[in-house]
């Protein structure tokens, strides 16, 4: 309230009483006084306490977890088409005193990668079956399969027919061309050199018989043909030999490893295909 409201009637008190006489009390005063001042203020309740407030719960979606794999089988090739890791089974590998080199695998058809596959066939376990018009070698094994490597064979001209038996086998083989191919290829001539058996190119990563060869006979004849290795895996699934069967090296080794001497090999027909023995060229 203002103040000089309250002097004002504080002065009008004081002259009530005078009015009244001796008789009035003090009690008027304080009336009036307690009438003029200012309400004490209420108090001030102090504001609830307010807990803060939790941290949101972030709802995350469940990690999805994909089922481990099991061996590659490649749907285009069939349910029973088992492929190794092919990573491990075409990397570098140390053989005795060469190292083999790692296979682009980029330079190769996926179809023409070894596989383990179910294969009809009345030939006996252990028998060799090249399939020159597919570009496949099949290592025939018990229960129905086998196992099946891309090959290269003979173009035009070199595709021949037959059985065959392997009489040895030799690991980095020493190549020996037949003069008829020096005659085509009169540049190989300076890479010859006399060796025990005559004219020759010593076994080595530059060999073109690669890292294993596998002589075919038929009888007590030699074929001049071979299963062999070759430093050029990218001409597999391809016809551009001179009648021998190249395998990737790898495969090769492999292969080496389970064919024996005195193996059958079955080479079957195939559009141009001849008999060894009529064929007049290598």
């Amino acid at each position: 309230m203002d103040l000089r409201i309250c002097r004002k009637l504080t002065a009008l008190a004081f002259a009530a009483a005078a009015l009244a006489g001796c008789n009035t009390t003090q009690n008027a005063v304080q009336n009036v006084v307690a009438f003029a001042a200012p309400p004490e203020p209420a108090p001030v309740a102090p504001p609830p306490l307010v807990e803060p407030a939790p941290d949101p719960v972030i709802e995350r979606a469940p990690v999805e977890t994909l089922p481990l794999e099991s061996p590659s089988r490649s749907a285009s090739l069939g349910a029973d088409a088992v492929e190794p890791r092919y990573g491990s089974v075409y990397g570098e590998m140390r053989d005795g005193e060469h190292v083999v080199p790692a296979v682009k695998l980029s330079q190769i058809s996926p179809q023409f990668l070894r596989k383990n596959v179910a294969y009809a066939t009345k030939e006996q376990p252990g028998t060799v079956v090249v399939d020159p018009a597919n570009h496949f070698l099949y290592y025939v094994e018990g229960g129905g399969r086998a196992t099946r490597y891309g090959v290269g064979v003979g173009r035009e001209g070199f595709v021949w027919t037959g059985d065959a038996t392997i009489k040895n086998k030799q690991e980095w083989p020493d190549w020996y061309p037949p003069k008829e191919m020096i005659a085509r290829r009169p540049d190989l001539q300076g890479k010859m050199s006399k060796l025990q058996s005559g004219e020759g190119m010593h076994g080595g990563p530059g060999n073109p018989l690669g890292a294993r060869a596998m002589y075919l006979w038929q009888g007590d004849k030699d074929t001049l043909f071979r299963i062999h290795g070759t430093n050029e895996p990218w001409t597999i699934g391809h016809s551009e030999s001179s009648g021998c069967i190249r395998m990737i090296n790898q495969d090769a080794i492999d292969l080496y490893s389970k064919a024996q001497p005195g193996a059958r090999v079955v080479v079957l027909g195939s559009r141009g295909a001849q008999p060894v023995e009529k064929l007049s060229q290598r």
